[in-house]
């Protein structure tokens, strides 16, 4: 676990110095790179529970960490100093909402997230850093 996490705060800190001195943008960064480099411990954990078996760890790993960021850190952080939004996370907002509907809709049926969905998901998110660059 200790790896895992010294691992993402060196791929962090290096993506974030090599996209800086290309020029990227702070947003591009932090929807990106810094994006990649907190969620690569939950991967892990996804990857390994899900090949012991155990997809609901998985899922809900993933899906609570979401909503953990986004109602407990954004909400906290907010209570200590305003944070401006910028309009150029509108169109962010509307993808995050779209993930989560798309993943509703794949899983909706079946109720199993198939590899084909899976595939649909990396495809709308190389689209999505398309965009974004």
């Amino acid at each position: 676990m200790a790896l895992i996490i010294a691992g993402s705060n060196v791929t962090v800190g290096a993506a974030t110095s090599i996209a800086t001195y290309a020029g990227l943008s702070e947003r591009f960064i932090g929807l990106t790179i810094v994006a990649l480099g907190t969620s690569l411990p939950e991967l892990f954990t996804s990857v390994a529970a899900a090949r012991r078996g155990n997809a609901d760890i998985a899922i809900g790993n993933i899906v609570g960490s979401n909503i953990f960021n986004i109602l407990f850190v954004v909400g906290l952080s907010s209570l200590i100093i305003d944070i401006p939004f910028a309009s150029a996370f509108n169109f962010d907002t509307y993808v995050a909402l779209g993930a989560a509907v798309l993943l509703w809709l794949c899983v909706l049926r079946t109720q199993r997230l198939q590899r084909w969905a899976g595939a649909l998901m990396l495809v709308c998110y190389a689209a999505y850093l398309g965009y974004i660059l």
